[in-house]
């Protein structure tokens, strides 16, 4: 039995905190060798993340643009929609704020043009996800060694769902970056070294951070502290020193922000835990079997990765992390309804695992990479010659990864996103006086995108007490003709322009005519569709002169 020390200086006694990995076979490469310098890590990480931003031109869901540059851009510069999660009070601005402060850089700069306002955000959090990647390398090494970082890292850049979705500005991003650091500082994870030491006072603080930024994440630092509270041998100290005073700290600090943005005080991870979990209100945007997230939701995630993700869980022995993902999956197949991003924190570690096993393959290849701590060998004989399985393992992965991630990223419901562009160009050259969005709610960006202050409406789709009862965008796909009928007879003037697409188009054709619509531009959008009828394409009609 060994005894380690924390930064806080509890001393915990047994068997390694890896969950009885060993990490000796991996020695060589993190013991001998000059380390990486964290810092050239990290300009990698960054260099390839925003390449990573550029490149997404397509829609994935409504609250990367709804929950968070909507809400800071109608912070800053006076206008932008609030769904009615913020009526309820349900969230939290501390998300938003984030973007509230590029908002201001690029206003008091001058900056804040039509294009930058599309790119910044998703630049800024590349930024996040750099720091994302450097912690997961970090984590690797302090678990593993360098080799199995090395592999770690090239597994999370090369996985082609979070090519696709970490830089995107959902909440769920950031609590993923944010999980991955405070997994980092947590002693009940991993051992402390020189290179590497631990200090939960910091896990504490950042994992505080990422449950007041989306409430869910306690589901993983539940797991994560009921661990530590076992292993730790001071377990008052842990709970009346740390837990409760960085706790209320966060807490009241997150309560105090909305209390100004909301103008009363609004208790928003109760206002979630009733509305998500007690009444299961998140049900009304659709529900999956509770199997989903096993059967489908996290495999589609991990894609191709998945057996080697599972070699290296089954190799690595590390039961505290392994169990992490499982509870997790488990936990939030309870609730009804499902989303691929709700489990997005825990993508790193399964991929952390697939760079286990990808580095325990390179080691059985090369005898030099799997020397002992008794016997080590010079930096200079470490030679290593891929094996054919090794190769073709690594060529699978990105043969399978990469498409998947340029064509989702590039291709896949983008007509929204062009249009949205298109309309914001043409806005501030003056030739868009109002827009009507003929399509399900929330199916484009919204003024954070076109970023000009002229009328915009949309078909509603707010929760109704009352079941069975049908919103707007119920109502339209149901008879497009009809509500769109009934809806031009409140119209005091007609909007300019009228969006929607094309498995719609065609079922108003008769209205366009009747109201002088002719369309003027047209954009592709997707060539399978997701969850209703092919949209194909997003059609902008605007009225004749």
């Amino acid at each position: 039995m060994r005894k380690r020390k924390n930064a806080d200086g509890d001393v915990y006694g047994g068997a390694s905190a890896n969950g009885g990995d060993d990490r000796s076979s991996f020695s060589f490469s993190s013991k001998t060798a000059r380390r990486r310098s964290p810092m050239r890590i990290f300009l990698l990480c960054l260099a390839f993340r925003v390449v990573n931003a550029l490149l997404i031109q397509t829609y994935f869901n409504p609250d990367e643009h709804w929950q968070s540059l909507e809400v800071a851009h109608r912070n800053v510069f006076g206008y932008g929609y609030l769904t009615w999660e913020w009526k309820r009070g349900i969230r939290s601005y501390l998300h938003p704020m984030t973007f509230a402060f590029l908002y201001k850089v690029l206003q008091l700069t001058g900056l804040d043009t039509p294009y930058v306002m599309s790119k910044a955000p998703r630049l800024m959090q590349s930024i996040f996800s750099a720091v994302g990647d450097l912690y997961l390398y970090k984590l690797s090494d302090a678990l593993y060694g360098e080799n199995v970082a090395r592999w770690s890292l090239f597994c999370e850049m090369a996985n082609w769902f979070t090519f696709f979705c970490l830089n995107r500005t959902f909440s769920n991003c950031l609590e993923t970056v944010l999980t991955i650091i405070s997994l980092y500082y947590w002693p009940c994870i991993r051992d402390s070294s020189k290179d590497y030491p631990v200090n939960r006072k910091w896990g504490l603080v950042i994992a505080a951070l990422a449950c007041a930024i989306r409430p869910t994440s306690a589901i993983i630092w539940l797991y994560v502290g009921m661990l530590e509270l076992f292993l730790t041998p001071n377990k008052i100290k842990f709970i009346i020193l740390e837990v409760i005073p960085i706790g209320s700290l966060v807490l009241g600090f997150t309560c105090w922000l909305d209390r100004v943005m909301y103008g009363s005080w609004v208790i928003v991870p109760l206002n979630f835990l009733k509305f998500n979990f007690l009444s299961s209100g998140g049900d009304y945007y659709g529900t999956h079997p509770w199997h989903w997230y096993f059967s489908q939701g996290f495999l589609v995630m991990l894609f191709t990765f998945t057996p080697f993700s599972i070699a290296g869980i089954i190799k690595s022995k590390n039961q505290k992390l392994s169990a992490l993902i499982l509870w997790v999956l488990a936990i939030y197949s309870i609730l009804g309804h499902k989303e691929f991003r709700f489990v997005l924190p825990v993508l790193p570690v399964a991929l952390m695992f697939s760079g286990y096993a990808f580095a325990q393959m390179e080691s059985s290849d090369s005898p030099s990479s799997s020397v002992t701590k008794k016997k080590q060998v010079p930096r200079k004989k470490h030679i290593i010659k891929w094996s054919s399985k090794l190769s073709l393992s690594v060529l699978f992965l990105l043969v399978t990864n990469i498409p998947m991630a340029l064509y989702m990223s590039l291709f896949h419901q983008r007509g929204t996103e062009d249009a949205m562009n298109y309309l914001s160009e043409e806005a501030n050259k003056g030739r868009v006086k109002s827009i009507l969005f003929l399509m399900p709610c929330h199916s484009t960006p919204y003024y954070s995108t076109l970023h000009i202050n002229i009328p915009m409406q949309f078909l509603d789709c707010t929760p109704s007490e009352e079941k069975g009862k049908l919103d707007e965008s119920d109502k339209f796909l149901m008879d497009p003709l009809g509500f769109a009928s009934e809806l031009a007879k409140n119209w005091s003037e007609p909007p300019s322009h009228i969006v929607l697409f094309a498995s719609e188009e065609t079922k108003v054709g008769d209205f366009m005519i009747q109201h002088s619509f002719k369309e003027v531009k047209r954009f592709f959008h997707a060539h399978f569709k997701v969850d209703r009828d092919l949209q194909s394409s997003v059609a902008v009609y605007a009225i004749k002169d």
